[in-house]
């Protein structure tokens, strides 16, 4: 079911400017007036994934966000000594389990519209809790889709 929420074109932007020109390390989104995604945060590219949390959880226990993160790791296929530097975007959808239902049901059905309007995500990660969103578990679900 679609909530009718709208992606602001911004919001396109502002990922392709993550994607292409790596001018941003994230972006944190909020749906305004339950109509429209529009871009809260963009961080600067030198920035740390748990300022990206941080940023994310900054509206309180009540509050739902999405999250898209340039994240970087490093990464040995089997049976070499090298490590290669991995690059993937995440797109996290925030709605910890304090949330109001509402809110719960617009950030989650209002998901899809994202997902489709952000092209080249490589994972996309729903958090209900801050084990969920740490780097341990995104890192862990990244290296599940590498070759090893």
């Amino acid at each position: 079911m679609a909530s009718g929420v709208t992606i602001a074109d911004d919001c396109k932007q502002q990922f392709e400017a993550i994607k292409r020109d790596k001018k941003h390390r994230y972006l944190v989104f909020v749906i305004k007036d339950e109509k429209q995604v529009v871009v809260e945060k963009a961080g600067d590219r030198n920035g740390k994934y748990q300022d990206f949390v941080q940023d994310l959880l900054a509206a309180g226990p009540d509050d739902c966000r999405y999250g898209v993160f340039d994240y970087e790791y490093d990464h040995q296929c089997q049976g070499t000594a090298t490590e290669s530097r991995k690059q993937k975007l995440i797109l996290m959808s925030w709605c910890p389990d304090t949330a109001k239902i509402k809110k719960k049901m617009l950030y989650s059905s209002s998901f899809d519209a994202l997902k489709k309007a952000l092209v080249g995500v490589a994972k996309y990660i729903q958090a209900t809790d801050e084990s969920e969103a740490s780097k341990e578990a995104v890192e862990e679900k990244l290296r599940s889709t590498d070759r090893t």
